[in-house]
């Protein structure tokens, strides 16, 4: 998400940073820049206005005209000015009422919301450590319930039994009910979604939110949409009191408007992004963190979060013992490759490194995609385990049925063995130097094409 934004705000400034001083007449055409960047991220245009107007304000005048470095100080004003737009500050979920807590999930049908309410209900087990029960109130698409239970059998959270024929509201209080015999924290409710908002959509949403009377209302909005996500996050504000918003495939949104759109005219705070279709592909939203993306500054903490997330501590004093005495296999490459994947991807590690905005895009034009971590990790499991605990074995007719059974050729894996050999090489340095070498050259090498 926000991709080409960022690409555009980034060129805007590369021109400013290459001016000794700005004058007023700078700053107002580095503003049009950004304006047109905006508009052309699907920003809606009333909250392209206020913010080129509130950056305006603020950029023009002694404060940066008496700067060291005006055009670091333009920066750091457009960036203010995107955290206040996005939300000052991090909005978490409210689970601050007596348990069983009640989340209302509404959007428009296709927007993610069943989806979305397993990922929450994941999150919230796996990460929170509460017990939540979902339960499907889509009375009107068929299989919605059934496509529910089968999601919380793979996220690992109960779902509420299926009875057929009862309306939505009653299987509201059925599930407060079960949820308080079972000593649940939270109650997930999906509601049925509309192709558009209608009366009876609204009616049907507001009489949940009496009987159950939810801590969160949260709406599910997919970020492709664009200015429509706008209109309908308006309309459900007006008659449902949304509390926050989740916007899904933000993944694949390379302009990033609606999210910049939605929180300036509705006033509800973005609370988390669907980043991907896996269960666990979802994020708190963070308005500082999202503003450095935009602006090329990256967000290393999340980076690290994300990585702390997916590194099992046991696998990674393993790995890290191994490394230091030199004994690094083919096993550990193939665990190293998986946990790459699970971060996201080059691209998506990339993107969170400040500074590498030229680097990823050179990165996209040579289509470097998960292909090779996925093709290289097809050709490690297609060995034997002694293989894999010593590559010396593999001599020409191994390589060849290795290649066979992986789907690649000799000369993928030969080049896999070539960089696994250069690691190991590395490896073996870096052991001598003890610790500190250890945690200053970390793992060498990535994934090559």
């Amino acid at each position: 998400m926000f991709d080409s934004l960022s690409e555009r705000l980034g060129s805007v400034f590369e021109g400013l940073k290459r001016r000794g001083s700005l004058s007023e007449s700078d700053v107002n055409g580095a503003l049009r820049e950004v304006r047109v960047a905006l508009l052309e991220a699907d920003v809606a245009l009333p909250v392209v206005k206020d913010f080129v107007d509130g950056v305006r304000e603020r950029a023009i005048g002694t404060e940066v005209l008496r700067s060291v470095s005006p055009a670091q100080m333009v920066i750091k004003v457009v960036h203010d000015h995107l955290i206040e737009v996005l939300g000052p500050e991090t909005a978490n979920l409210d689970f601050h009422a007596a348990p069983p807590v009640a989340v209302l999930v509404v959007g428009l049908q296709g927007s993610g919301k069943t989806t979305t309410t397993a990922k929450i209900g994941s999150w919230l087990t796996e990460r929170e450590k509460k017990k939540a029960l979902m339960a499907s109130l889509d009375t009107q698409r068929p299989a919605a319930q059934e496509q529910l239970k089968v999601l919380g059998e793979q996220a690992n959270v109960a779902t509420l039994p299926i009875v057929s024929g009862q309306m939505p509201e009653d299987i509201a209080v059925r599930a407060m009910n079960a949820a308080r015999l079972q000593g649940c924290d939270v109650v997930l409710l999906d509601t049925a979604g509309r192709l558009h908002v209608d009366e009876a959509l609204m009616a049907e949403v507001a009489g949940i939110r009496n009987v159950t009377e939810p801590a969160e209302v949260l709406l599910v909005a997919d970020s492709l949409t664009g200015q429509d996500a706008v209109n309908v996050a308006q309309q459900f504000k007006e008659r449902v009191g949304v509390t926050g918003i989740v916007l899904t495939r933000v993944d694949g949104d390379a302009r990033g408007g609606a999210a910049l759109s939605m929180r300036a005219a509705t006033g509800c705070p973005i609370k988390l992004l669907g980043t991907g279709e896996a269960i666990d592909a979802l994020e708190v939203f963070h308005p500082d963190r999202i503003a450095s993306r935009i602006l090329g500054m990256g967000d290393v903490v999340g980076l690290v979060e994300r990585a702390a997330e997916t590194v099992e501590q046991e696998d990674a004093a393993k790995l890290e013992e191994k490394m230091r005495k030199g004994t690094f296999d083919l096993d550990d490459l193939a665990q190293q490759l998986r946990q790459i994947r699970r971060m996201g991807g080059m691209d998506g590690i990339m993107g969170m490194l400040p500074g590498v905005g030229k680097v990823k895009k050179q990165m996209a034009e040579a289509q470097m995609d998960e292909s090779p971590l996925i093709r290289q990790e097809a050709i490690i499991q297609s060995m034997t385990p002694k293989e894999r605990r010593n590559a010396k074995l593999l001599n020409a007719s191994r390589k060849r049925r290795i290649a066979q059974g992986s789907g690649t050729t000799v000369q993928d894996v030969n080049r896999l063995l070539k960089q696994f050999k250069q690691m190991s090489s590395m490896m073996k340095k870096v052991s001598k130097m003890g610790k500190r070498g250890l945690m200053r050259h970390g793992l060498p090498g990535l994934p090559m094409r």
